[in-house]
This record gives C-alpha cells, structure tokens and sequence, in this order.
C-alpha cells in the first residue's frame, strides 16, 4: 500500500484515533465499574 508524500500524516491520524477510541472504552469501562459499586452498595 503505497500512501505517498502523506503516508505519515494519515498513519498519525489512524494512531492518534486509536489511541482516543481506546481511552473512551477505558474511560467507559472503568465508569462501568464504578456505577455498579455505587450501586451494590446502595442496595445493601
């Protein structure tokens, strides 16, 4: 695959979306987990 003179720029763009697309899940998860604390916690 040959990208020319702006294969580093859409490479940076791919890994720089990446990278956002997996701190939202992180971000997503992690409040997940969160939520259900709160929530056991209040049920006791």
């Amino acid at each position: 695959m040959d990208l020319g003179k702006y294969a580093f720029d859409i490479l940076l763009a791919y890994g720089l979306s990446g990278i956002l697309i997996l701190g939202l899940v992180l971000q997503s998860v992690l409040a997940s987990r969160a939520a259900r604390k709160r929530l056991e916690e209040a049920e006791k």
